[in-house]
């Protein structure tokens, strides 16, 4: 696990290795072991690259770059690749020398014998940039980008006249001079919409982020006006879409998808350090301690626990790791103590996050109890349907079919009465979206986007001046301005060719998984120097469950049924019974206690950034709303969250 960055174009090879070095002191919390650089090189001028290594896997021959026999091929690697030992005797066999034993040089062998191909074989989760100086593959030297289908390790990067640069964390980029501390309404408009930024865009002007299973080819000597990224996975071309055995029913489904299940724990158990695992009183957690406890006995097990407050979960996670025979700690966390490391969590984000301290919190937990990498159980909600919007997405769909056929005078006239039926059954703030969704059913690609959002479109207004806009694209296909609006068009478009279930789960990983999930859990875990691995969004089981029809992913009133089913004999049953509980921390108190008097002070004396495209009346009214229990604490803290990540980063 690594922090990467480079520059490329730059006029001066020297401008390159000075801005790189000053990225790579910003990225030193990834990886605080050792650090590796490529500059100068007169191959390829204009071009720096570096890095900083968190060692994982072979501890004393993991240096990068790493580079082929011939010194022609080097690449600057983060993340992990589960496969790397196979893929290693595959090359070996194919002719390819190694030096060390890392999973990092598999992918400079990968790359000199498939090309762009090579990421169709790689098994892990990873972002990775790679230069080939061969004159006989390419005119001159190229940059290869890539990322992991989900997004689960990140990628920024910005052209500007000064030249291409690129780093796993956009607050590299402001330490190296590459990107402008300005924001980008179109991504204040995504985060008030969804309480983190939406991909591809970042909060900084310009910044993007490579979308997940995206690519992007430069060739170093041209200093193209935009490097253009492009998608190379597709799930509903992955061989499991394809077989043609693929299961039909519900039992057959979840055998076959048992062995999945304990091969990728298998692989992520995987390092040359100790290995630990969350662990909550959920399913998805529990199944996981439940098969790495197999694999590896008496695997260290932790829980971040809040002591006499309903939403401590240390009691019943205490059962599970008897039940697993796990060796488990529990780490307590009060109102002050959160109070005294909040800075400190909110420092960590590299982007603004309405989610992100409830793992900062976790991953130092982790710390605590001695570890460097811990599994977690992060994409079962959205592979399994455990998430609200599983069911609030096809009633959300329904009432926008039925909005179509309403004239804009009987859709304002009925909308007080559908408000005041939401609100009795499902809350206010529930009420807001189903009206948001009646009044303005085109305004989001698809209805899951209203269920999803924390402030409606209609409240926008009142915040800030909302800006959605389209992405151009070419006639081939290819994203020419990345927006957030855009990339949440093309997940729709792929969502309306799937059946209910698989829709949802589609716009979730694409949507919340990969902008709020993923990202925070990265950011902030790295921030502690901790790797965190997410065997449940291994690329052989996304692609095998995303193949399936809802036939053969639900049971009639089962919660997640079928991760239940693969391990019903395997699985304590104080797992399996489990109801849907959502990981967050005690806010709605705290708030209303020891944040109370913190939040009053910020939104008294805005940052600078913020205070030139929010609205203050709107601010004030939304924290006002909250104390007089009106709306929820998402609303007012996600506020709180962007002002204060304003005032350390602009």
């Amino acid at each position: 696990m690594c922090g990467i960055c480079g520059t490329a174009f730059a006029n001066r090879t020297s401008d390159a290795a000075v801005r790189v070095r000053a990225m790579s002191q910003a990225l030193q919390h990834r990886g605080p072991d050792d650090d590796g650089f490529l500059l100068n090189d007169p191959r390829a001028p204009g071009l720096a690259l570096g890095m900083r290594r968190l060692s994982i896997i072979d501890l004393p021959g993991g240096h990068q770059p790493a580079w082929n026999e011939a010194k022609d091929v080097a690449v600057i690697f983060n993340g992990e690749i589960y496969n790397y030992r196979e893929q290693r005797q595959r090359l070996v066999l194919l002719g390819h020398r190694f030096l060390t034993h890392s999973d990092t040089e598999v992918l400079v062998h990968a790359w000199e014998e498939w090309g762009e191909d090579c990421l169709t074989e790689l098994r892990g989760m990873f972002a990775f940039a790679l230069l080939d100086l061969r004159k006989r593959y390419a005119a001159s030297p190229l940059l290869f980008l890539a990322r992991d289908p989900l997004g689960i390790k990140p990628l920024y990067y910005t052209q500007t006249p000064d030249g291409f640069a690129f780093a796993s964390e956009v607050r590299a980029l402001l330490a190296g001079g590459a990107a402008e501390k300005r924001i980008s309404l179109d991504a204040l408009t995504s985060y008030l919409l969804f309480g983190s930024v939406s991909e591809p865009v970042t909060m900084l002007e310009g910044v993007f982020s490579l979308p997940p299973g995206h690519r992007m080819l430069l060739y170093v000597p041209e200093r193209r006006r935009t490097p253009r990224a492009r998608p190379w996975w597709d799930p509903q071309r992955s061989p499991a879409t394809r077989d043609t055995r693929k299961p039909r029913e519900f039992s057959t489904a979840a055998q076959r998808l048992r062995p999945l299940l304990q091969d990728a724990v298998r692989a992520h158990l995987i390092a040359d350090v100790p290995v630990g695992l969350f662990l909550s009183s959920g399913l998805d957690s529990g199944a996981i301690a439940a098969l790495a406890a197999r694999l590896q006995p008496n695997i260290l097990s932790f829980t971040l626990s809040f002591p006499g407050t309903p939403y401590d979960e240390a009691p019943l996670a205490r059962v599970v790791a008897e039940r697993c025979g796990t060796r488990h700690r529990e780490i307590p966390l009060d109102g002050e103590a959160m109070l005294s490391r909040l800075d400190e969590a909110l420092a960590a984000l590299d982007q603004p996050t309405m989610d992100g301290i409830n793992t900062y919190f976790v991953s130092w937990a982790a710390r605590e109890v001695g570890l460097k990498v811990a599994l977690s159980g992060l994409g079962g909600d959205e592979l399994f349907g455990g998430y609200r919007t599983f069911a609030d997405t096809p009633r959300l769909q329904r009432l926008v079919r039925l909005s179509w056929f309403a004239p804009a005078p009987l859709r304002r006239t009925i909308a007080p009465l559908l408000r005041g039926l939401f609100a009795r059954h499902s809350g206010s703030d529930a009420a807001r979206k189903a009206t948001d969704a009646w009044l303005g059913p085109d305004a989001l690609p698809h209805p899951y986007f209203f269920a999803r959002a924390l402030f409606p479109v209609s409240d926008l207004p009142r915040l800030t001046e909302p800006r959605f806009r389209p992405s151009t694209v070419s006639a081939d296909g290819v994203t020419l301005e990345p927006t957030w609006l855009g990339w949440l068009e093309r997940a729709a478009d792929t969502a309306r060719n799937l059946e209910p279930m698989g829709a949802v789960s589609w716009l979730e990983m694409r949507s919340y998984m990969a902008s709020t999930l993923l990202r925070d859990s990265d950011s902030v875990s790295m921030a502690q120097s901790l790797e965190v691995r997410v065997p449940l969004l291994d690329t052989p089981i996304v692609e095998y469950i995303g193949s399936l029809p809802d036939a053969a992913r639900l049971k009639p009133g089962t919660h997640k049924a079928l991760l239940v089913e693969a391990l019903s004999d395997s699985m304590p049953a104080e797992i399996l019974t489990q109801r849907k509980r959502t990981f967050t921390l005690p806010w709605e108190e705290w708030l209303r206690g020891p944040l109370r008097a913190r939040l009053d002070r910020s939104f008294a004396d805005p940052a600078p950034a913020f205070a030139a495209h929010m609205h203050a009346d709107g601010v004030r009214s939304i924290w006002t709303a909250f104390q007089a229990g009106k709306t929820s604490w998402s609303r007012p803290w996600s506020l709180y969250v962007l002002n204060e990540w304003c005032r350390q980063h602009l």
